[in-house]
């Protein structure tokens, strides 16, 4: 037996039972542990809180009540960061009137910990100690350097005088939990001061340092929200005047593990403008009603079916194979989102929809590729071509997927509420399709095509032949990069056609973008939220929000709304309930806040960003700029189209325009891909002859992955309901247009870039 053949003997053999295992854990963990499941799935707890104005304040007047909604506004972001750090995913959180904010919080354990979280002001300041408080000065008035102390008890109630504060949490840079079971201080919270924090701190400690080892004054305190949780005292290592140096120190205390995550998570949010006060918790319905998910998951169920039938069609035996692949795909998918406390919303699948059609894409390129080894009489057998075509079309699987989780991990890291989301599903989704392709899809195509009936009949296989697509290429072979200029100058018409459409027709942004108007009525006899969603509907406002907010309670939540359009939704809810008071009618402010957006739209450039660098490094410059141009190229005309058909932006579309630039840059790749193979085996064709003949061998993958992408998209379009329709429809224009700019914008662009670089 030659050198090496027992290890390829037993790959087989590791690959299936790497697999086995995987799907075997995937099993356990989603029969063990539940999902979580959004807002518009499921519902969960509201927290209402109200912004209590400082001393003194005077909130009289129209430009004092702008004041008051700009400081509710900056105290949104402050509590957004912090229920970020909570590990709720897909909050909601708007401004409710001027000094109002709702907070709604899916899948919660424990709302009661949450609303203190959430309520605690978190003002951190540092503190030298002047001595002890003996008592008052018999009635005297007290000297004016009394007059600048603070007298706290410390820890163990002793009250201290303290100078005013030294430092602010403004001079903090970071917090972190740590655990230290060598020194005996248990849990602790280390705190890294800002470079300007760090002088502070110095001068602070130095001070204190003066005084002898016991004295009161030796200590330093830490107050949150005027309570000293902390005052140690300075080590007796430390010199007077010379102070800590190094910007960082701890805090101590008597903390267990929550308690010292708790206070880390609030030194790291920052401190809240105002003080804030919880007036209501209460548990919410989903924003989406039963039948609307219901509509969903039977179209997403018909979809998939149609996806399977037509893989199972083209590649036969191999199709079905790969149906099976994407079933555990999917599998692994949930058991990861169920693992990591993820919470699973309906914007937030479109990360799944993404890497399912990049799983299916994956299973594709390999059948295309083991075609192409099979015909070429290199391969003369299925299973030879199969191993090939594993080979070859790993590179481009993993530059694709790779591009896509750049993209995940900088939306995961830098952006956050549902652009965050769907980093985490994207994520977790694009992993899951990798093992699908890469260890599944090739462990049961291992064992199949070792079968000796498939080996007499090889076209069961279905990489015994050509294919449809590759053979009428190979008849008419057309030289479709022939005129570049021509194909640039048509998306060029049809990239005008859509930006005229924001300039004339303009975007028809949703309320998660401008704010609207809450309405809450105590109703006579209960409503179920899905007729009182269908009657508000039919009299005129079919984006309107409906949610059931207690016993007999209808929240809805609709776009800007004048007084007679108010008198409308209040006639239908009276009407359905034989009654209904109006007990909140408030203006509410955008829960994509600024800052929100901001974070969504930084963490945008610097994902395409980074997909330039990497597809620079990959291949060459000018297909990197090429690919992340014609992704541009994309998202204006998604824009353009949605502008012209006077759809809402909202978060739905936000969630499939980041999904169509996913998909975009994937088939781009695919593409590119092929030509760095061609360019490198026939290094004196020119490049636009190379360039064509990777469009004519890539082509067949293409068709047949849109088509696999487009039966699951036309079901959720068709039978999704009002809530999946603009979804479906952005992600068929996005399909569309991504297959076409990958071939016809990106490749010619590359061509000219290529020309005039000489």
């Amino acid at each position: 037996m030659p050198a090496g053949g027992p290890l390829v003997n037993r790959s087989p053999h590791i690959r299936s039972l790497m697999a086995l295992a995987v799907v075997a854990l995937s099993l356990y963990v989603a029969l063990t542990v539940p999902v979580t499941l959004g807002l518009d799935l499921r519902g969960g707890t509201q927290i209402v809180l109200e912004t209590r104005p400082a001393l003194g304040a005077d909130t009289d007047g129209d430009a004092e009540a702008e004041t008051d909604a700009d400081v509710t506004d900056r105290t949104v972001e402050v509590l957004r960061g912090r229920i970020d750090a909570l590990g709720v995913a897909e909050p909601t959180v708007t401004r409710s009137g001027s000094n109002r904010i709702v907070v709604e919080l899916p899948g919660l354990q424990d709302p009661r910990k949450a609303a203190d979280v959430l309520g605690r002001t978190a003002q951190l300041t540092f503190h030298q100690v002047l001595g002890t408080a003996v008592g008052p000065d018999d009635g005297a008035d007290p000297p004016p350097e009394r007059a600048r102390e603070q007298v706290m008890p410390d820890e163990s109630g002793d009250p201290l005088r303290l100078r005013t504060a030294s430092l602010t949490g403004n001079d903090v840079d970071k917090a972190a939990a740590r655990f230290d079971p060598q020194s005996g201080a248990g849990w602790h919270v280390t705190v890294d001061f800002t470079g300007a924090g760090e002088g502070r701190w110095a001068r602070l400690t130095g001070e204190s340092a003066c005084h002898a080892a016991g004295d009161p004054a030796r200590r330093v305190a830490i107050v949150l929200d005027d309570k000293i949780i902390s005052s140690p005292q300075v080590d007796p290592s430390v010199a007077c005047r010379s102070g800590i140096t190094g910007g960082s120190t701890q805090i101590t205390g008597s903390f267990d593990d929550r308690e010292a995550k708790e206070l880390a998570l609030l030194i790291n949010g920052g401190a809240l403008p105002v003080p804030v006060e919880t007036i209501e918790q209460r548990t919410v319905g989903a924003t989406l009603g039963a039948q609307a998910i219901t509509a969903s998951a039977w179209a997403a169920a018909i979809g998939t079916a149609l996806t399977a039938l037509f893989i199972i069609a083209v590649y036969r035996i191999m199709g079905a194979l790969a149906t099976v692949a994407l079933a555990c795909d999917g599998l692994i998918s949930y058991a990861a989102l169920a693992a990591l406390g993820a919470t699973l919303t309906l914007p937030g699948l479109a990360g799944f929809v993404l890497a399912i059609g990049m799983a299916v894409d994956a299973n594709v390129l390999v059948f295309e590729r083991a075609r192409e080894e099979y015909a070429s009489r290199l391969r003369p057998t299925p299973r030879s071509a199969l191993t090939a075509g594993f080979r070859q079309a790993f590179s481009a699987i993993a530059d694709s997927n790779i591009t896509t989780l750049i993209a995940a991990s900088l939306l995961f890291f830098l952006a956050s509420g549902p652009v965050r989301g769907f980093g985490v599903t994207l994520g977790i989704g694009v992993l899951a399709s990798m093992v699908s392709a890469l260890v599944i899809t090739r462990a049961l195509a291992d064992h199949a095509v070792a079968r000796p009936r498939l080996r007499r009949r090889p076209r069961l296989t279905g990489i015994a032949h050509t294919g449809m697509v590759r053979e009428r290429l190979g008849r008419t072979a057309p030289d479709l990069m022939a005129h570049p200029r021509r194909w640039l100058a048509a998306s060029a018409a049809v990239l005008v056609l859509a930006a005229s459409g924001i300039a004339v027709r303009g975007l028809d942004f949703g309320v998660e973008f401008t704010g609207g108007r809450l309405v809450e009525y105590a109703t006579a006899d209960p409503v179920h939220p899905d007729r009182a969603r269908s009657a508000i509907a039919d009299a005129g406002f079919p984006r309107a929000v409906v949610q059931s907010s207690g016993e007999n309670r209808l929240t809805v939540r609709t776009e800007q709304l004048s007084d007679a359009q108010a008198a409308v939704v209040t006639e239908t809810v009276t009407g359905l309930a034989g009654g209904a008071d109006k007990i909140r009618d408030e203006a509410i402010g955008p829960s994509l806040g600024k800052e929100l957006r901001r974070g969504a739209l930084i963490a945008l450039l610097v994902a395409l960003g980074a997909q330039l660098v990497y597809l620079a490094a990959r291949f060459r410059w000018l297909l990197g700029t090429s690919a992340v141009a014609a992704l541009a190229h994309d998202v204006v005309i998604l824009v353009g189209v949605f502008a012209w058909l006077g759809k809402p932006v909202d978060g739905t579309f936000l969630a499939a325009l980041l999904t169509v630039i996913g998909y975009s840059v994937n088939d781009s790749v695919v593409v590119f891909d092929r030509i760095r193979e061609l360019a490198r085996r026939e290094r004196k064709e020119p490049f636009e002859r190379v360039a064509n003949q990777a469009l004519l061998q890539t082509l067949p993958r293409t068709v047949n992955t849109g088509m696999g992408a487009a039966f699951i998209l036309t079901a959720l379009a068709v039978l999704g309901g009002d809530t999946l329709t603009d979804f479906a429809l952005a992600l068929l224009v996005g399909l569309a247009v991504g297959t076409y700019s990958s071939m016809f914008t990106a490749t010619p662009l590359a061509i000219e870039l290529d020309k005039r670089r000489g």
